[in-house]
């Protein structure tokens, strides 16, 4: 894709829409695991894979910012036509992935109990959590490698080919999940099982893709080390972008204790409702990571007026589409709830975490956008601290001030838009004193 010339909204979607796609698939395929465990192990086995949802979120979303931060450097690169580049942080990325997994997969294995404890899951629920934790965990190596690959290719416009190996994996993911789960006799630890095996299939199929191009991003495993002055930069601009998404995880963990305290239905009718908005989300953070990678193009080729452009229709993209996919999303809440349990209880909590999120989306779009947008120039930190702020400062204070003193699933769930609202806010405001600044310096 030709992101340096030609037209712009036609090539955002092109490349935003296969990768919300993704998005989308990844999370049907985990929602399936709740679905497989909610109708045929029971809600408390549904509840125990629902409860690490911000645990998994908050070690995947990391590494998740930082492989932004590997497109970002790749896209830099490859708009300044330096193929040396590309090279050097493409076998960084690859090596520093699998890594890092390894390590937070043996530093996840010694806490999980305890940090499950911290999060107030009740014992009836308890010991399966941590089974599903545990599994889930010995995959980390491969999903943080399928991130960082796909990271690879979005660098060069292509978001079809990792959503391809995706449905591959999702598809085998399914059908373990039925066999663990039906003829094994297996519970949480079977659909965690499957997850493992499906991640190791759609990255394994990536590199061997990655292997046989001819082009600038070709693995070559005699090159496979790390750069110590690549993996600098993409840690620069990739690391504020983790902590940025490990934002929404803290303070998800801190609302997850909350919902806990709650009871096993609020818990399973939580896990339910959160498969389905996240489908938004997706096409959310999709159009602001190709606002990123176009921004960091035309910037390595120091076309700023394009960049600006670009920004301007991204936002007007997602939040117009992602106003009439959450309207829609909201429409079928029933019965879309109904899919994973058909508890009454778990339907009426589900439909009220929906219609708080659902209704506020397009201002996340606004955050995205923005942020998006200054990691793109390489200014990744600022955006990062805000951030933090507006969400996990307000979620928080929420949490242990509100929700404390009229401890109910519905004033918990006002919290979302009101961090939203007061983050996005910011992001706007600093976001137009940075293209001030930069003006100036240009």
């Amino acid at each position: 894709m030709d992101m340096l010339n030609g037209s712009i909204a036609d090539k955002l979607l092109t490349f935003a829409l296969p990768l919300a796609a993704t998005g989308m698939l990844q999370q049907l395929f985990n929602a399936a695991d709740v679905a497989v465990v909610g109708r045929f192990a029971g809600k408390n086995a549904m509840a125990a894979v629902g409860s690490n949802s911000p645990v998994i979120g908050l070690l995947v979303n990391g590494f998740v910012g930082i492989a932004l931060g590997a497109n970002v450097v790749i896209s830099k690169f490859t708009g300044e036509k330096n193929a040396n580049g590309v090279s050097k942080s493409v076998h960084t990325s690859v090596l520093f992935a699998v890594v890092s997994g390894f390590l937070i997969t043996l530093l996840g294995e010694l806490i999980a109990p305890p940090f499950l404890r911290l999060l107030s899951v009740p014992d009836e629920v308890f010991d399966m959590a941590v089974l599903y934790l545990r599994v889930y965990l010995l995959g980390l190596p491969v999903i943080f490698l399928y991130n960082f690959e796909s990271a690879i290719f979005r660098s060069q416009g292509d978001t079809r080919t990792p959503l391809i190996c995706l449905f591959i994996s999702g598809v085998i993911n399914v059908i373990l999940n039925l066999f663990f789960v039906l003829v094994v006799g297996m519970t949480v630890d079977g659909v965690a099982t499957a997850t493992v095996i499906s991640n190791l299939v759609s990255s394994g199929m990536l590199f061997v893709m990655l292997r046989r191009r001819k082009d600038i991003i070709r693995i070559e495993t005699k090159k496979i080390r790390i750069h110590a002055d690549v993996l600098g930069s993409i840690i620069r601009i990739g690391l504020p972008a983790g902590l940025q998404s490990m934002v929404f995880s803290i303070s998800n963990l801190c609302i997850q204790s909350a919902i806990n305290s709650l009871g096993a239905d609020v818990m399973a009718a939580s896990s339910a409702a959160f498969n389905i908005e996240i489908l938004a989300y997706y096409l959310v953070n999709s159009f602001g990571q190709a606002c990123t990678t176009f921004v960091g193009q035309n910037y390595g080729a120091r076309n700023i007026p394009r960049c600006r452009k670009v920004t301007r229709i991204s936002l007007a993209l997602d939040v117009g589409i992602t106003a009439a996919v959450s309207f829609l999303i909201l429409s079928l809440g029933r019965p879309l709830l109904g899919i994973f349990n058909s508890d009454p209880a778990i339907a009426s909590y589900g439909i009220i975490r929906l219609r708080y999120i659902l209704a506020a989306e397009a201002v996340n779009a606004v955050m995205e956008i923005m942020s998006g947008a200054m990691r793109g120039y390489g200014y990744s930190l600022m955006p990062a601290l805000i951030t933090f702020a507006g969400v996990c400062g307000i979620r928080i204070t929420w949490v242990y001030t509100i929700f404390r003193m009229t401890p109910s699933f519905n004033t918990l769930m006002m919290v979302y838009p009101l961090s939203w609202v007061v983050t996005a806010i910011a992001l706007v405001v600093l976001y137009v004193l940075f293209m001030q600044r930069f003006r100036e310096e240009m």
